[in-house]
């Protein structure tokens, strides 16, 4: 039964045996070597490294283009392309087994059907062929009748040898048929191993990290060698912004995520049935709900953090001797540069309150107002900031003389009880009960003369909306208030007032204060000033409160009677500073707390209170 051996094999019975290594004229080049065609010329291999005397070559149906499908083994072999005359892969129509395709190109078939394999591994990528099967065992595959050579029409790598010459052919002489030497050719007679080089693309890499090694060791070595050659330095990544002093960061700038810091976060209150909200903390539908309104928790938190540093910033200079305005103005200035004030969009939510002595809240100097801080003065500051109308309303007192600090301490302690007792489904008048208690606990000798420090009743803490500084509800500070419960998602501001005097305030001296009304229709105004100036209320404040300051600031001037016609006809609403007794002293604290579906958050809670 005839076999098939592959060129490689004739060559090494030629070699072996001691044959006459010409061979008869066979395939002849054509002029084009680089994928030219080759003539169709029938040759015979000398008998002795044949199988049989009848075995011939045959030609090799070719494939059409490099970029075309190998078939599939059992297959039937393409035509021959007559155009191209290009290789092609013949098929075997047996079925292989398990034998591993083209694993070397010293592995033959011989007559009585075995496989021999061999190790040696020769690259014929020049030429476009392929290593032949690695046999596993002798096991017998039938074979056809005749020999074929295995030749791959697409080369899987490309690998520089002997034998390659310009474009992957060879460059020995065509019309030698096969006549170079073996030992050239890399088959399975060459003892030497093929050491395959390694691909372009790593050479160049293991060059960069060469390079980059050189430049870390000796930088300036290649700016002395060529002056015009200079390294670039790399820019450093810069931090999260610090704060200045002054302050003048904008808040939003020193968290550029968008992420501010939390408040003092607490549990609810026990209920007075005896009904806890632990559950909402690990409530996943509570966390789901708290989720949703992260966005309107991020601007309160936004507006509370500004408050924080500007009030800390107003601590490290206020003194007395200072003129009211002055304080006033700077806090504000300072205000305004961390709030990045936008209009209706960022700012002041109400006007800086610099309460003294009796007044107890409303207070801001108007122009003209020559009032300086003393050392005896017991002083409210009030301010409010808001992002898109969701304001943070925080209140502290100053003293500058220790006399005061049993009235600061009761205050300061009322307020914190009032925020302890606040939760969602709680009673307002429960609140307020619990405070007049804490507060009443307290005495105060001032001069001599000993005072029981009495919560002022006609003051009350209230529910915040947006742009709304009060939303409606009262959290009174004595008991007998209302008995409405407190809502989740609500958002109140818990402030107490302790006095010295009755603890009932009234109206005194200039109003500074003014609100457009927040539920005020149209209203026809004959005026023009008056028209006027609604418009300048309306794009600046809208339904915040405002001072006269500020629409002086604004460049408004005689407009106090076009004020006047406004708070009239009720578009706008004034609010005079509210007074106790003359010769009192009160006191003031106050914090703004978010009613979250999952607990409490004390959003403008800070170091200092």
């Amino acid at each position: 039964m005839q076999q098939h051996v592959t060129a490689s094999a004739a060559l090494a019975s030629r070699k072996t045996k001691g044959v006459d290594n010409t061979a008869s004229p066979g395939w002849g080049e054509l002029s084009a070597v680089n994928g030219g065609g080759w003539s169709e010329v029938p040759v015979k291999l000398p008998a002795q490294i044949s199988a049989s005397k009848e075995d011939k070559w045959r030609p090799m149906p070719p494939t059409t283009t490099k970029g075309t499908d190998q078939p599939a083994w059992g297959q039937e072999a393409r035509e021959p392309n007559a155009a191209t005359k290009e290789w092609a892969v013949p098929l075997v129509s047996k079925t292989w087994g398990e034998h591993t395709l083209f694993s070397s190109i010293g592995a033959w078939t011989g007559v009585d059907g075995r496989v021999n394999p061999t190790d040696q591994k020769p690259p014929f990528s020049s030429l476009g062929m392929k290593a032949a099967v690695t046999a596993t065992t002798s096991e017998s595959v039938p074979q056809p009748g005749t020999t074929e050579l295995q030749w791959e029409a697409n080369p899987s790598s490309s690998i520089d040898d002997a034998w390659s010459g310009i474009n992957g052919i060879s460059t020995a002489d065509p019309s030698s048929d096969w006549n170079a030497p073996t030992e050239e050719w890399g088959n399975w007679l060459v003892e030497e191993s093929v050491s395959t080089p390694q691909p372009e693309e790593t050479a160049t890499e293991v060059q960069k990290v060469s390079d980059e090694e050189k430049e870390k060791v000796d930088p300036g070595a290649q700016g002395s060698a060529s002056g015009k050659s200079k390294k670039k330095k790399k820019k450093k990544k810069k931090g999260p912004k610090i704060q200045t002093d002054p302050p003048s960061i904008p808040i939003c700038e020193l968290f550029p995520s968008g992420v501010f810091s939390k408040g003092q976060e607490c549990e609810y209150p026990t209920l007075q049935d005896g009904r806890t909200a632990a559950w909402r903390t690990t409530s996943e539908e509570k966390r789901v709900l708290d989720q949703a309104s992260e966005e309107i928790w991020s601007d309160f938190r936004q507006a509370a953090e500004a408050h924080r540093q500007v009030r800390k910033y107003v601590m490290s200079w206020l003194k007395p001797g200072m003129s009211m305005i002055e304080i006033c103005e700077k806090l504000e200035d300072c205000s305004r540069k961390l709030i990045k004030e936008n209009r209706l969009h960022a700012g002041l939510a109400f006007p800086t309150g610099c309460s003294l002595n009796n007044c107890a809240a409303h207070y801001t100097p108007n122009a003209g107002d020559s009032t300086v801080l003393q050392y005896d003065d017991v002083c409210k500051i009030d301010f409010g900031t808001h992002i898109n109308g969701r304001i943070i309303d925080c209140a502290f007192t100053v003293t500058f003389n220790p006399k005061y600090d049993k009235l600061i301490e009761a205050v300061k302690d009322a307020t914190n009880t009032g925020i302890r007792n606040a939760g969602i489904d709680v009673r307002l008048c429960d609140v307020g009960e619990a405070i007049q208690e804490v507060m009443e606990s307290y005495e105060v000798e001032i001069d001599g003369k000993t005072y029981q420090v009495k919560p002022i009743r006609n003051l009350n803490g209230h529910s915040i909306g947006q742009y709304r500084i009060h939303a409606g509800k009262t959290v009174p500070i004595v008991k007998g208030g209302e008995a409405t419960k407190m809502e989740e998602g609500e958002v109140y501001a818990i402030e107490t007032f302790g006095s010295t005097g009755k603890g009932v305030v009234h109206d005194d001296m200039d109003c500074s204060h003014y609100m457009k009304n927040f539920d005020v229709g149209h209203v026809p105004i004959r005026l023009p000033r008056a028209k006027h100036l609604l418009n300048v209320i309306n794009e600046n404040f809208g339904t915040l409160a405002f001072c006269r300051r500020w629409l002086d600031r604004l460049g408004e001037s005689k407009y106090l009677m076009a004020l006047k016609n406004l708070c009239d006809l009720g578009i706008v609403d004034p609010y005079p500073p509210l007074c106790d007794i003359k010769g009192s002293y009160t006191a003031q604290f106050e914090h703004t707390i978010l009613l979250r579906p999952t607990c409490k958050e004390v959003v403008s809670r800070g170091d200092d209170y």
